[in-house]
Formats: structure tokens, C-alpha cells, sequence
């Protein structure tokens, strides 16, 4: 390109012959405008617009969004089938099979330790991401639980058929006619001490030597005499957190250790220990807590000889021991 410059004395212009130098000031003129002009394109195109590679990660993106609100989503509808499922184990197949549910606080226990979630930090959509791990962990937590809880109805099923011969189930002697019901759980009046206190058993009268069954399978635990208290008496461990207690008894017919069925003549009633007349005492305790002995009849008796026995057994009045 050509440059002139004016010359007043000719009147003319004259061509101005530039050197190396100068067209080389030229050319990095030209070249740092064009620079400075692709610059403030640049910047205002990314500024305004989005090219087709930003424009396909932004769809994407969003679509990302929308399948983690989805998965979310999905996830409650999970938990909300798993706190069902846990619903029923508790109070349906735990309760059929005698099992303690498992508390709350077992299945609902969060995901402890450092931070877990630190390499899902720093993004636009982190908090997002984040709180579906953490459902997500939360959610296998509680699959793992209700796993194991699953293996132990299994196992507990399967030793359904020796829990229901082994739980106390029948009278601990003969009566057809109930005429031996004496008196039963709750307060009533010491007949030595002559005081109200709590009766833990429930007392069939019966004369010396009658015999006295074990009220479901187990083993012996202990074989006592004493002139004391609960006097001759045996204690029958029958597992899964049931024991059974006979007292005051004349003689013993089993030993400590001995494996019995229910039915088996165990001893004979008597009058030994704290007791003012030939009878039996008779205790059911579970998990270490006695407990009710009428609610531990349902192999013998029917509705209605339940309902005398629980009549007869309200008597307030004084007990034998």
C-alpha cells in the first residue's frame, strides 16, 4: 500500500518510501488492532452467545438436572417401601415369631465418619448431587438392615416348629374341672406376713404327691430344696427367653441338666418353704420378667374354661405362699 505526503512548494504529492523499519511498525499497527478487535469479538460473542458445543453441554446439563429430580424421586418412592416392609417385619412377622422389633434407631442411623461427600463439592449443581448420595446411602443402609432382618425371620421360622414345643403351654398338673385354680397373678395377702403384696405366680391346690408336668420342652436348670421361701422347687429353661418355675414341691423326680418334654412328670406337689397348705406355684418368666401364667394355657383349654380360670384365679383373697 502506497503513502504520499503533501509537498507545498510543487503543489503535489510525493510518494513517501518507507523502509524496513517502518513497514515493520506498520505491520504490527495492523496486527494489534486486528488483535485488539478479535479480542472484543471474542469477548462478546462468549459474553451473548453460546456456541453449538456450549449450547449441547447446557441441554445436557439440564437434562442431568432432570434425571437426578427423577432419581430423587424414584428414591423416596424406594423408602417409602422399605419403611412398609419395615412396618410389616415389626409387627407382623416379629410379632408372629415372638422376636423383639428392631428399633428405630437402627434402621433410621445415618452414614457416620469424615465427610463423604467432598469430591461431589465446588459444582453448580452440588447440592443437588450430594442429597441424592446421601438418600441413596441412607436408602442402602436401611436394605442392608432390613436384609439381616430377613436372614433372622428365616432362621427363627425355621426353629418355629421347636419354639411352639418349647413355650409354655399347658397346666403344670391335672385340672380338667379347674377346681384346683387357686389364686392367681397380682396383689393379694401374704398368708404368713399377713400384708398385701404382688403375687408373681398362680397357685393350683392339689394334695401331696400329685404330680407336677413341664409345661413345655427344655432343659433343667435348677433343682433346689429349701426350707425357705419357694422351698423344693425346680426351674425349667426352655429357650427363646422363657423359664418356668415349680414350687413348694414334695420331691423331685428329674435333675439338673435334664432334657424334658412337655407333659413329663418333673416332681410332686407338696407344702415346703413359705406355704400354708399342699399346693403348686407356678411362675412364667420371659426374658428374665415373670410374667402372666393364664396366658400360657392355649394347648388345654378351651374359651370358656379360660375365662373360669381367669375368674377364679382374680380371687383378692390370700394366696398359699
Amino acid at each position: 500500500m502506497a503513502r504520499y505526503k503533501f509537498n507545498p512548494e510543487s503543489l503535489s504529492f510525493d510518494r513517501i518510501r518507507l523502509g524496513f523499519r517502518g513497514w515493520l511498525w506498520l505491520l504490527c499497527k495492523y496486527f494489534l488492532a486486528g488483535l485488539l478487535i478479535t479480542v472484543l469479538y471474542v469477548f462478546v460473542f462468549s459474553k451473548f452467545f453460546q456456541s453449538p458445543r456450549e449450547k449441547l453441554l447446557t441441554r445436557e446439563n439440564e437434562q442431568l438436572k432432570l434425571q437426578f429430580e427423577i432419581i430423587q424421586e424414584k428414591l423416596k418412592n424406594v423408602d417409602d417401601i422399605l419403611n412398609d416392609l419395615a412396618q410389616r417385619d415389626d409387627n407382623l412377622y416379629r410379632a408372629i415369631l415372638e422376636a423383639e422389633p428392631i428399633p428405630h434407631s437402627v434402621r433410621s442411623a445415618g452414614i457416620g465418619g469424615i465427610n463423604r461427600y467432598a469430591d461431589l463439592e465446588g459444582y453448580e449443581n452440588s447440592e443437588l448431587i450430594i442429597n441424592t448420595a446421601k438418600k441413596l446411602d441412607v436408602i442402602l443402609k436401611k436394605i442392608y438392615v432390613q436384609s439381616r432382618s430377613y436372614d433372622q425371620i428365616i432362621e427363627l421360622a425355621k426353629n418355629k416348629e421347636q419354639m411352639l414345643a418349647s413355650i409354655p403351654a399347658i397346666q403344670p398338673l391335672t385340672n380338667n374341672d379347674l377346681t384346683r385354680t387357686s389364686s392367681g397373678w397380682g396383689y393379694r395377702i401374704h398368708p404368713i406376713y399377713k400384708i398385701k403384696i404382688f403375687h408373681y405366680g398362680l397357685d393350683f391346690a392339689a394334695p401331696i404327691g400329685t404330680e407336677v408336668y413341664a409345661t413345655g420342652n427344655g432343659i433343667v436348670e435348677r433343682v433346689e430344696r429349701s426350707l425357705r421361701g419357694y422351698g423344693n422347687n425346680i426351674i425349667i429353661n426352655h429357650g427363646f427367653g422363657y423359664k418356668t418355675l415349680y414350687a413348694h414341691l414334695n420331691d423331685f423326680n428329674v435333675k439338673v441338666g435334664q432334657k424334658v418334654k412337655r407333659g413329663d412328670v418333673i416332681g410332686f406337689v407338696g407344702n415346703t418353704g413359705f406355704s400354708t397348705g399342699p399346693h403348686l406355684h407356678y411362675e412364667v418368666i420371659k426374658n428374665n420378667q415373670k410374667v402372666n401364667p393364664i396366658n400360657y394355657f392355649y394347648n388345654d383349654l378351651t374359651p370358656a374354661q379360660y375365662d373360669m380360670m381367669i375368674a377364679i384365679s382374680s380371687n383378692a383373697g390370700q394366696t398359699f405362699d
